[in-house]
């Protein structure tokens, strides 16, 4: 199983299923946004692949509620046999061993449902975390990770409780109802009648408030994941929030949150609490109307002392399991909301999505040395309705460096994550060694780019397993010359456990100068064709920018380098610029040719001899995308 053969999680049956299945990219006419919510047969469908497990904890239940019913009469006949000075040793070891068996069979049977419904957590974890982890980043990038997360875990146990807690009752109270139904009308039918008025005004009060409790249940899941995401962010952020004095609004902003998920969670304890005097209604109401009646009844003969007891004994394994079903219900509609959110991330797209086709291997390197490595041509791009690329046009050559320079804004990190395709253009062509990559297989490309972000992110781990976390089987040799390469190995040599040493959470007991190292070692260790380095510089003092820069001038005579650059060194050791202004390729050339030939050029030097090039005074920013 290759890592990109089931992003969805095909494998685990939650992923890209088949039409109508929990986790099914979309149903016909269906998107993310439709709302449409899942129903019963939805739940139902969890269950699949786990159906021996099901079948025997419901065979189980089946024969234990089978020896249940047996009880009373038994009890009927132990009765009778008092009454009429006959031995009853044999009667009452049999009715002991139907307690013992029935007990022994139900937990059985509830065991197999709670490993079921650990099963079922499994699968749509695992189908859960496969799917956000190819997801295309322009969904990611509109949603909270707190509230994702949330889902995985939260929701998941709604899930579980759901599968293990319900199912057994609704079959326990399945055959009870009918099996003690149809025994009561044998004992007495205008007794069931009785019996029968009262549930049936337990029922009607109960029905209305099962749909309250389930949209009560997706507001208090959508507050919960909100604090999740809120908090999240804050501790992700944690030395801005203290060097801002924030503890307190970001305390009341997360507290806002779990007043919202109380306020829903209380609105659902006042629809369920309906459910308990319902059932004193249907539970002491049934025995109050079973006494006074059977009274009469026996009191005139219509009925035995045995057969009235019988009846009672029926009557609470009628009414009594009664309660076990209206909590089922509600445990249904719960999970109901949590399915609903499950299945919102389910269907969304993946990079890979069989709508798209199916995606092609990239090709071998092409025939000719003269073929570009990387070349846009026409590129337009926008983000929702901001564009920030308008006919983009230039090439990287298959070996030196090209530095991308302009103000903030201009679209040079867009340009690295379209070459990356971690975004398709909206118009022209992105071609990757003579191919066109759309709709190429985006892990053969990323195989032969490497790419180290703006800030560096570091993985929790150890100082090795960020270094060849592009190319896990790297070797010490290896290890060693890149390390020499961007000048890490003082670093490791200084640390108490060397390339064993911890960097903390994204990296934070390195330095930004160290991550900014560490990534690109990263970058270089899997020998790429082409590396994108967006401001690989940007942290790196003076005499570490140097060398890092004769680095880069070194390792683009054997392959590409195209750099999004706003210090100057790094320009000036670029072969060749290529200058965005406003989303579009504004001119190309070397440091002198565009001082020579282009004013906007020249005043992106001049205007900014005492800040990185590109960066425009504050009174005049633009966010980059």
């Amino acid at each position: 199983m290759t890592g990109h053969s089931h992003p969805s999680g095909a494998a685990t049956g939650t992923g890209r299923g088949t039409e109508g299945e929990p986790g099914t990219v979309a149903r016909p006419g269906e998107n993310p946004a439709d709302g449409a919510r899942p129903g019963t047969r939805d739940l139902l469908r969890l269950l699949r692949g786990s159906g021996r497990t099901v079948g025997a904890a419901l065979a189980l239940t089946f024969v234990g509620t089978a020896l249940g019913l047996l009880q009373p009469l038994l009890t009927m006949r132990l009765i009778d046999r008092v009454s009429a000075d006959r031995a009853v040793a044999a009667l009452g070891v049999t009715l002991a061993a139907l307690f013992l068996v029935q007990a022994a069979l139900e937990a059985a049977g509830q065991y197999l449902l709670d490993v079921t419904g650990e099963s079922v957590v499994r699968r749509l974890r695992r189908g859960l975390v496969e799917r956000l982890l190819f997801v295309r980043l322009r969904e990611l990038d509109g949603r909270r990770a707190g509230d994702l997360l949330s889902r995985v875990g939260t929701d998941t146990t709604m899930l579980r409780d759901m599968v293990a807690g319900s199912f057994v009752q609704l079959v326990t109270v399945t055959i009870t109802g009918v099996g003690a139904a149809g025994l009561m009308l044998w004992i007495d039918p205008v007794m069931f009648l009785v019996v029968a008025g009262t549930l049936v005004v337990a029922a009607v009060l109960v029905a209305g408030v099962m749909a309250g409790i389930r949209t009560s249940t997706e507001q208090a899941l959508a507050g919960v994941g909100a604090m999740t995401a809120d908090l999240e962010r804050a501790l992700g952020g944690i030395r801005t929030v203290r060097a801002a004095r924030a503890e307190q609004r970001e305390a009341e902003r997360i507290g806002a949150d779990i007043d919202a998920a109380f306020t829903a969670g209380v609105r659902s304890a006042k629809l369920g609490s309906v459910v308990g005097p319902a059932m004193e209604i249907a539970v002491n109401g049934s025995f109050l109307l079973v006494l006074l009646v059977g009274a009469v009844r026996v009191s005139d003969g219509s009925m035995s002392v045995s057969e009235l007891v019988a009846f009672l004994l029926f009557a609470t394994y009628l009414v009594m399991p009664l309660a076990g079903l209206f909590n089922a219900l509600s445990l249904i509609q719960r999970g109901l909301g949590s399915l609903r959110r499950i299945e919102d991330v389910l269907r969304l797209p993946v990079e890979q999505d069989p709508e798209d086709g199916t995606p092609v291997p990239l090709p071998g390197p092409a025939a000719s040395p003269a073929t570009p490595l990387l070349e846009l041509r026409r590129v337009s791009f926008a983000y929702d309705d901001r564009p920030v690329l308008r006919d983009v046009s230039f090439s990287v050559p298959r070996t030196g460096l090209i530095a991308l320079v302009g103000r903030s804004g201009a679209g040079k990190t867009t340009i690295v994550s379209l070459a990356e395709k971690f975004h398709e253009p909206d118009g022209g062509h992105v071609l990757f060694d003579g191919a066109d990559v759309r709709g190429v297989d985006p892990r053969d490309l990323r195989a032969r780019i490497a790419l180290v972000e703006q800030h560096a992110p570091l993985l929790y781990g150890t100082l090795r397993d960020n270094l060849v976390y592009a190319k896990p089987g790297a070797d010490e040799r290896e290890i060693r010359e890149v390390l020499r390469m961007v000048n890490l190995e003082e670093l490791v040599e200084r640390l108490a456990n060397g390339l064993e040493t911890e960097v903390g959470d994204r990296g934070f007991n390195l330095s930004g100068g160290e991550r900014q190292r560490v990534a690109i070692a990263r970058a270089l260790l899997a020998r790429p064709e082409l590396v994108l380095l967006d401001e690989p510089t940007s942290q790196l003092d003076p005499i570490n920018e140097r060398e890092l820069t004769d680095v880069l001038r070194d390792i683009s005579r054997e392959r590409a380098l195209l750099v999004v650059a706003h210090r100057m060194s790094t320009v000036r050791a670029a072969d060749r610029i290529v200058v965005l202004d406003d989303g579009r390729v504004g001119a190309e050339g070397t440091h002198e040719q565009l001082l020579a030939e282009n004013p906007f050029y020249r005043r992106l030097t001049t205007d900014h001899l005492t800040r990185p090039l590109g960066r425009p005074a504050p009174d005049r920013s633009v966010a980059a995308p």
